[in-house]
């Protein structure tokens, strides 16, 4: 499921932005990383991956046949945050500050993916995939302490986080349906029928002067046939 999100913001960034001749990759970008590249690139690392627990949802789904009918149970997506830096490289400041007025342009434009870019399982869900654009970090995270991971300098950067469903792949079968009507055998057995005396316990509530309650059980009895 990642990589289909890789592959829709290739798609969304090649295609939107209004920069051209530019590469988009997903490393890491790291200080010898940086010192290698020669051409203008946007970079679009994946540096957070966390469960939405705002979204998780409890019971199962049905899946249904041609005719209606229920054919299996499953849980339903779990969502999952996938955070990004993206970040512009040339050996200009002020056209790494056009590419990112660009990029900024190109995500504002969008609160989710736009189907057309999705593809595969992505797709097959048929739900939609949030987009948040420089959001504050989480308090546990501060973009320098991932700079500082990286071995980096700290860089202007724009933090994109897609929240993608991801199936579960929790599927429960279900029994086959019912097509006809019960049908009951009510021949004889030949069997001599016998009956024995049961009985059982009622409690009675009789109110005595003062608020009192005092209990009396009688037994009834009741005959069983079998």
């Amino acid at each position: 499921m990642i990589h289909e999100v890789d592959s829709a913001l290739r798609t969304l960034i090649e295609r939107d932005t209004a920069v051209r001749d530019v590469e988009v990759v997903f490393d890491a970008p790291t200080r010898e990383w940086a010192g290698r590249r020669t051409t203008p690139t946007v970079d679009v690392y994946l540096y957070d991956i966390r469960e939405d627990l705002r979204r998780r949802t409890r019971g199962v789904l049905n899946t249904y046949d041609d005719q209606a009918r229920i054919v299996a149970r499953h849980l339903p997506p779990r969502h999952f945050k996938l955070s990004y830096l993206v970040t512009a490289w040339t050996q200009r400041p002020e056209d790494e500050h056009q590419m990112l007025s660009a990029l900024l342009a190109t995500f504002l434009r969008y609160d989710a993916l736009p189907t057309d870019v999705l593809s595969g399982p992505l797709s097959d869900l048929e739900l939609p995939v949030p987009l948040t654009i420089g959001l504050p970090p989480p308090e546990d995270r501060g973009f320098a302490d991932v700079w500082s991971a990286l071995g980096g300098e700290l860089k202007p950067s724009i933090d994109v986080v897609v929240i993608t469903p991801i199936d579960t792949g929790q599927q429960f079968s279900v029994g086959p349906a019912v097509t006809e009507p019960p049908l009951f055998d009510l021949t004889d057995t030949g069997q001599q029928d016998r009956a024995e005396q049961v009985g059982f316990d009622l409690a009675d509530q009789e109110f005595e002067p003062g608020g009192r309650v005092s209990m009396r059980r009688r037994r009834f009895p009741i005959t069983r046939t079998t």
